[in-house]
């Protein structure tokens, strides 16, 4: 008799910052992105907006997205001044999440961190 696996346990975001020799903040992201990691990421990316840097999210390690992370860049394009919000986001489902919403259409979308930093 074969054992039913349980539901997948979701794989926690983490989060990360770096900054440039440019002085750009790169926030990297890695895991799921949905409603228990939204307030995490909120204050991270927005918080960058709000002071005045130029930031790269890199979701190259996402592998979940759901509407609060959207509703998170959405919140980061909105509080940007003078300053830009470009995305990492490679092929994949992450991608055609962030295509369906048209948030590419708001901001820039890269495949690899090293276009969205010489865009």
């Amino acid at each position: 008799m074969t054992q039913a696996e349980g539901p997948a346990v979701p794989e926690p975001l983490l989060i990360t910052q770096a900054a440039t020799a440019d002085g750009v903040t790169v926030v990297t992201l890695r895991g799921e992105v949905d409603y228990t990691s939204g307030a995490r990421l909120t204050d991270t990316v927005v918080a960058c907006m709000e002071a005045g840097r130029n930031t790269v999210v890199d979701m190259s390690a996402v592998t979940f997205i759901d509407s609060t992370g959207i509703n998170t860049l959405v919140a980061a394009r909105q509080a940007a001044r003078n300053n830009w919000l470009r995305l990492v986001v490679p092929p994949g489902p992450v991608l055609r999440v962030v295509r369906l919403v048209g948030l590419d259409t708001v901001m820039g979308c890269h495949a690899t961190l090293e276009e969205a930093l010489n865009a």
